[in-house]
């Protein structure tokens, strides 16, 4: 990741939303949804993650079709959370600087295609004000050595993925994609926010 300032530094959205400002689930797409899950699943205050598929039609809704890359889809994961606990513009400060790399245009280090592009689907204006916020912070003060690529889509739909794709990297933590891929985001995670973790049980 191109990423100038550490994420132990990387900054809150300014003006932080107010809990509840942009409801209390979110559509993100930083590659594969297996490592992406992985983060996110670590925080408390985050309720449920699913793995799935935005951005494309029901008909072509499954892995297979969206790996060839020609469906429209983008492998996302639905965040929710309880805007009490944790607000979206932590999700989304995760989201840039630990889940994914967001200056990388259609693909994710070896994973290639526009089914591994960097956006964010917001489901109303609140969540596209937020998040284009943000993203005009994090371009305003440079703090990668390469323009962004993450892209703000309308959430049409989100269609959940087969089940054997849920909790995969927890699942199979000695496959070696989830060893090389996943298990450094989560535990640059648990370095840089402990104060943000579910308790380990």
């Amino acid at each position: 990741m191109a990423l100038k300032l550490d994420p132990w530094s990387f900054p809150d959205p300014e003006p932080a939303p107010e809990a509840g400002d942009g409801g209390d689930s979110i559509v993100l797409a930083g590659g594969c949804f297996w490592c992406t899950e992985a983060v996110y699943a670590q925080l408390d205050g985050v309720l449920s993650v699913r793995p799935g598929y935005a951005g494309g039609s029901a008909e072509t809704a499954n892995y297979d079709d969206v790996c060839t890359g020609t469906t429209g889809h983008a492998e996302a994961i639905e965040i929710r959370f309880d805007p009490q606990r944790i607000a979206l513009g932590q999700i989304l400060k995760i989201f840039f600087s630990i889940a994914h790399d967001p200056t990388q245009l259609n693909r994710q280090g070896a994973d290639v295609g526009t089914q591994y592009r960097s956006a964010i689907f917001f489901a109303n204006e609140s969540q596209r004000r937020i998040a284009a916020a943000y993203l005009g912070q994090i371009e305003a003060a440079q703090l990668f050595d390469a323009p962004l690529a993450t892209t703000l889509e309308p959430l049409a739909h989100f269609y959940v993925a087969e089940q054997y794709h849920h909790d995969y990297a927890r699942r199979n933590p000695w496959q070696p994609y989830i060893r090389a891929v996943a298990t450094p985001k989560v535990e640059k995670l648990r370095a840089a926010h402990a104060d943000l973790l579910k308790e380990r049980t």
